[in-house]
């Protein structure tokens, strides 16, 4: 996030800072030590520089402006990090959440599925506003990690040359995945317990046929913590600074796909949209985020009808019907009561 915290900072943050906490400046005449060779004799000085800019990565760099020692918050105080990561986070959350949400509310979710019993009463617009009001909270909660690495505790490397042998630069993404899917199997399987579901997982099982819009309608304490892995994982194990950022960008986007409820992949490898719909579904079953190995080690994979994969049956009533009657069931042995509200037959939107 270095990298990325340097960029805000040349082209927004410092401007900011400097005008929002100026730094107290005095008078002086110019000679060669000045700091900026643009300043003329009797110009405004201001005091000796408290931080060196280092770029924050050797493959390019964004130099700063004068504005970036014009401010009584230099770029390495802890609290100005870690306000500028909060709101990088929020504002970019927003802006990927929207973008490929919509895309694939475009161009890929089949929007058939607003005539299933089990779609609830103006549910896109639940789904959007669960998602951006707990967005806060989760950058809010992610920033904290973010401003550690930026602080140099995380083993993020950046030349290829850095790793710890050549090979790593391309096992590093299969060591992520495994590693993550892991974790999240065991966290997301966790939020099921009865002590927690309640308060913090039920929120995103309010959608039983989920749109994209869903992918990042969570609890923000729910959402952020199936996260934690993505953040624990550079603690723990070298990563490549760029590998990173594609790795998170990618993160949420497969959060998107496996919401989208276009089941294309059928494969007993992947948890993919179909085996995802089978835990929305029925609640208890297929709780990983890549892979269906920890759900088969652990007892918990279901495998996804076979009738979501042929479109004259994937949205036939006869298949809706033995959905709503099998959730219907585990439904009140997990919730009790249901109190959603579904869209009734009189009220089913026309598909355009």
């Amino acid at each position: 996030m270095d990298v990325v915290l340097e960029l805000c900072d040349t082209f927004a943050f410092d401007r900011f800072w400097a005008t929002v906490l100026p730094a107290q400046a005095s008078v002086a005449k110019y000679n060669a030590t000045t700091t900026f060779s643009s300043m003329r004799e009797g110009a405004t000085l201001l005091p000796q520089k408290s931080w060196v800019w280092e770029p924050a990565t050797s493959y390019f760099s964004f130099p700063p402006s004068e504005n970036a020692w014009q401010s009584a918050w230099p770029r390495d105080k802890l609290e100005r990090q870690f306000i500028e990561l909060f709101f990088i986070t929020w504002f970019f959350g927003v802006v990927l959440y929207f973008v490929c949400a919509t895309l694939s509310y475009v161009f890929v979710f089949d929007k058939t599925t607003f005539h299933h019993p089990k779609y609830l009463k103006n549910q896109m617009s639940m789904e959007i506003k669960q998602a951006v009001s707990s967005m806060p909270g989760m950058a809010l909660l992610t920033a904290c990690f973010f401003t550690l690495e930026v602080k140099g505790y995380a083993k993020f490397y950046d030349r290829l040359d850095d790793a710890p042998f050549p090979l790593y630069n391309y096992l590093q993404f299969p060591i992520f995945i495994l590693f993550t899917d892991f974790c999240i199997y065991w966290i997301h399987r966790g939020l099921h317990h009865p002590m927690v579901y309640k308060t913090l997982h039920k929120p995103h099982h309010k959608w039983i046929m989920p749109t994209p819009y869903a992918s990042h309608a969570f609890h923000p304490l729910d959402g952020f913590a199936q996260s934690v892995p993505y953040h624990v994982f550079p603690f723990l194990f070298p990563l490549q600074k760029f590998a990173y950022i594609a790795l998170f960008g990618f993160i949420n986007i497969w959060t998107i796909f496996i919401h989208d409820g276009e089941y294309v992949a059928n494969s007993p490898v992947i948890n993919g949209a179909a085996c995802h719909t089978m835990h929305h579904l029925y609640f208890n079953y297929n709780y990983g985020q890549f892979t269906t190995l920890w759900d088969r080690l652990g007892g918990s994979y279901r495998k996804p009808n076979e009738e979501l994969f042929k479109r004259e049956t994937k949205m036939a009533a006869a298949e809706w019907n033995r959905q709503a009657k099998e959730m219907e069931r585990i439904q009140k042995e997990v919730e009790g009561d249901d109190d959603r509200r579904y869209l009734g037959e009189d009220e089913v939107k026309k598909v355009q």
